[in-house]
């Protein structure tokens, strides 16, 4: 009986063996309709995070530059007067067409934020001070404008396009930069995550200041627009940078070598001066390395007597 409990019944043979076929395919199935849905939702998540807005902070921004000037209602216009709040310093000119696209979305987000935000207008190259205010007056300017001393400008690295905009923490620390006209919804989604509001989906990514933001840091850089640096060792390129660092361009930028590349990538005499220390890099190690004396075979050499060996 015993034997027989381990022996399939005939009857039941084909049965059970269906059974098992049935439950292998099942399995095997439901195995590769598991894959397939996996796959399908790491590529999708791969996808939407190539297609996810991504904003950038400096990660150890600098201080901004403070100034004092008189606004057009004659109010003092500083950055000590915003403490606490995210700050959007503005320089723009009535005369720059996307300073004047740009402006209508810049009183939008200061009504919005207006407790929160402060943007401050600093005009460059315009000085008719009536002409200005029958500007801000047209577009209903909400927020303090004032002229922008080349010293400032110069603080601020410049200022090389309009409009550009710096945009500071509440801490008074300069988190980024932005040359030209950009989406305002850029500007909203750094003003609220700055301000600890929700960004739905948009990611947040800090960045190292290698000139990008301040000129002074340049000397950070290890590449540079326009510079092909891909021909020199890391040796080379070591020393080519700090030369691109110590060398002032002299096309009246008062600027170094590296300073100038980022500030004006079309500056043909920085680009020149650059071009010229990396073939000296180059060519200091392209000469051919003089042979070494050949050593004889035959049997009666010996070391030379004056020549020990020690």
């Amino acid at each position: 009986m015993f034997v027989q409990l381990g022996i399939s019944h005939p009857l039941c043979s084909p049965i059970g063996d269906a059974m098992k076929l049935t439950f292998h395919r099942g399995a095997l199935l439901r195995c590769i309709v598991t894959s397939l849905l996996l796959c399908f939702f790491l590529l999708l998540a791969a996808a939407q995070q190539e297609d996810q807005p991504i904003i950038r902070f400096v990660r150890n921004p600098d201080p901004a530059p403070d100034f004092q000037l008189a606004g057009l209602d004659g109010k003092p216009v500083t950055l000590a007067g915003s403490k606490g709040k995210v700050v959007l310093v503005n320089f723009w000119a009535t005369w720059c067409g996307p300073c004047r696209a740009e402006i209508p979305d810049l009183v939008e987000l200061q009504k919005k934020y207006k407790d929160r935000l402060q943007i401050l207008g600093l005009v460059v190259d315009d000085e008719d001070l009536d002409a200005i205010k029958k500007f801000a007056a047209r577009f209903g300017i909400n927020y303090p404008v004032a002229l922008a001393t080349n010293d400032i400008r110069i603080q601020y690295g410049g200022i090389p396009a309009l409009p550009t905009s710096f945009v500071l923490d509440s801490e008074g620390r300069v988190v980024q930069k932005h040359e030209g006209l950009r989406d305002p919804v850029l500007y909203e989604a750094e003003i609220r995550s700055l301000l600890g509001l929700p960004i739905g989906n948009v990611r947040v990514e800090t960045f190292e200041d290698v000139g990008e933001v301040f000129l002074k840091h340049a000397d950070r850089a290890t590449e540079l627009p326009g510079v092909d640096l891909s021909k020199l060792t890391p040796e080379q390129k070591t020393v080519a940078l700090h030369k691109f660092n110590a060398e002032s361009c002299t096309c009246g930028c008062g600027y170094t070598l590296a300073q100038c590349r980022i500030y004006d990538r079309d500056c043909k005499t920085s680009k020149a001066a650059t071009e010229k220390i990396i073939a000296a890099a180059v060519g200091s190690h392209a000469a051919p390395t003089p042979a070494a004396p050949s050593q004889s075979t035959s049997p009666v050499a010996s070391p030379s007597p004056e020549k020990p060996h020690e």
